[in-house]
């Protein structure tokens, strides 16, 4: 018996309902975020159920806000995530180019492709892709380099004063720090509305003074650092009920208040905290003129203890001797705090060099973005310098196709189609950065291929123009760690999608059945 067209189509959607219903879903996602892809890119409007608002061009703060309860959505979501916090930039391009193998490899599931000779082949294109990445990267000496700057105004959209803020900031915290893949440069920015854009040489930490009567600065003190609260040591309800633990008690309150006092015999003037303070304590120090900050960030805690010098210490710590105690101490210049805007500055450290800079704007909601914006620079900057630049705008992501289609010759069956997916993710950044600026995608693509068998190196568009312009030269870089990370997102997330062949509804809370693991 034969079947009609329709019934054909019926029992294919039947089959790939799951991966049908995940693709539409990674589609969406993308679409979310295209736009804003590119110099010519729009802003997109968030706007919560409060009537909150929020004006943002990032991809990443976009995928973040958005209200997302499809599985596979939030699968993407969470790369691009992944993607932020491991390099800071490049989650719209991830997102895209996810969606770009996912739509493709769709098309060819459908045919009969199976989907492991699909995935086969994307891992062979995205690792040769890598491979060919890093031949194309090339080295930044130091902050000074004029691709420094260029990298940071790409990233910084255009801003000249954000982009030479990153770079001062970079330049004043050194080479040894930035390089240093445990230290997040974008940490060291901090935003305040009615604040002018700056780059001070020391830390700048949103935090007051815990009481207005503490000293509003002090000068040339040492500085001490406990990583825990600044409290007696405390006994259980039940010990306390006992006269042995009452004792208990009144001992540690006895050895807590000889601790504020070898404190204040000692000099000590200003007491950082990365726990809270006791009632008595604040009150002693207060009197005594101690400036103390409690329940720092962790990331401003680390850069008080590398700026100043200091090794934290516990409580208990402060029943050691006082020479003990002293060396433990770090030190700095002056410690004030700006009572307009609400934020300590620390200047004169004896540790490493530090430096914050301060964003500044009329509103709160051009203040997140401009932040925003520095963050990216920030990133793209310390991306940069730890791993090299490519042509951005698309670039290089395009001059891999022809090593693509060399190795699409050379791959024999099914895996082919998988590169066939990859060529295809490799032209979208360009073509949306494209039609983002308002030009023909399809003849644009085609004037750069065309150059690039003509001349060879980089080719993209200038934005404004419409030419065909080598972009290194014109200063449109990315930096290869992105490029990098991006990749491997986008085939991550397609991997995991087209895998899946059915959805299941869990039971509430998804807990485990007795048979699972067998």
């Amino acid at each position: 018996m034969s079947t009609t067209p329709l019934q054909d189509k019926a029992d294919v959607d039947e089959r790939l309902s799951a991966l049908l219903t995940n693709a539409a879903a990674v589609r969406a996602v993308a679409g979310a975020v295209e736009n804003t892809l590119g110099p010519k890119g729009l802003d997109t409007m968030l706007v919560d159920r409060n009537g909150g608002i929020v004006v943002t061009n990032a991809g990443v703060t976009i995928l973040d806000r958005m209200e997302v309860s499809h599985p596979a959505a939030r699968m993407v979501i969470n790369i691009a995530r992944t993607q932020h916090e491991q390099i800071g930039d490049g989650t719209t391009t991830a997102t895209i180019m996810a969606g770009a193998l996912v739509n493709e490899g769709l098309g060819y599931v459908i045919k009969g492709v199976p989907v492991s000779r699909l995935i086969e082949g994307m891992e062979q294109g995205i690792g040769q892709c890598l491979s060919m990445l890093e031949k194309l990267a090339v080295k930044i000496s130091d902050v000074d380099d004029p691709n420094a700057y260029k990298v940071a105004l790409v990233a910084g959209r255009g801003c000249h004063d954000i982009a030479a803020g990153v770079c001062e900031l970079a330049r004043l915290i050194g080479p040894e720090k930035v390089s240093d893949r445990t230290f997040r440069l974008s940490d060291r920015l901090i935003a305040e509305v009615g604040a002018p854009l700056e780059v001070y040489p020391g830390l700048i930490i949103k935090k007051r003074r815990i009481n207005e009567q503490m000293p509003r600065k002090v000068e040339n003190t040492r500085v001490l650092v406990l990583d825990d609260s600044l409290a007696p040591e405390e006994l259980s309800e039940a010990a306390l009920r006992t006269e042995a633990g009452f004792a208990q008690y009144l001992h540690y309150q006895e050895l807590f208040r000889e601790s504020l006092e070898k404190i204040v015999a000692m000099g000590i003037r200003c007491i950082v905290l990365e726990g809270g303070i006791d009632e008595y304590a604040e009150e002693c120090l207060t009197r005594e003129g101690v400036m103390v900050l409690s329940r720092l960030y962790s990331s401003d805690f680390r850069s008080v203890v590398d700026f100043t010098g200091a090794r934290p210490m516990k409580r208990t710590g402060l029943g050691r001797r006082e020479e003990a105690i002293l060396a433990g101490c770090g030190f700095a210049g002056e410690v004030v705090e700006d009572v307009k805007l609400g934020h300590v500055r620390i200047a004169g450290g004896k540790g490493r060099n530090m430096a914050t800079m301060c964003i500044g704007a009329s509103t709160e909601e051009v203040v997140g973005e401009k932040e925003r914006i520095a963050s990216d620079a920030a990133c793209s900057l310390q991306a940069a310098l730890c791993g090299g630049i490519v042509p951005g705008g698309g670039s290089a992501e395009f001059s891999l196709i022809s090593s693509m289609k060399e190795l699409r010759r050379q791959v024999h069956g099914m895996t082919a189609y998988g590169i066939d997916c990859v060529i295809e993710a490799l032209k979208r950044p360009m073509a949306q950065i494209i039609t983002n600026a308002g030009f023909n995608p399809l003849e644009k693509l085609e004037d750069v291929a065309r150059a690039l068998e003509e001349s060879g190196g980089d080719r993209g568009i200038d934005c404004d123009t419409g030419e065909v312009c080598p972009l290194l030269e014109r200063g449109v870089i990315d930096p290869l760690l992105v490029k990098k990370h991006a990749l491997q997102a986008a085939m991550e997330v397609a991997s995991a999608i087209l895998r899946i062949n059915t959805i299941i509804k869990m039971k509430d809370g998804g807990h485990r059945t007795p048979q699972e693991g067998y």
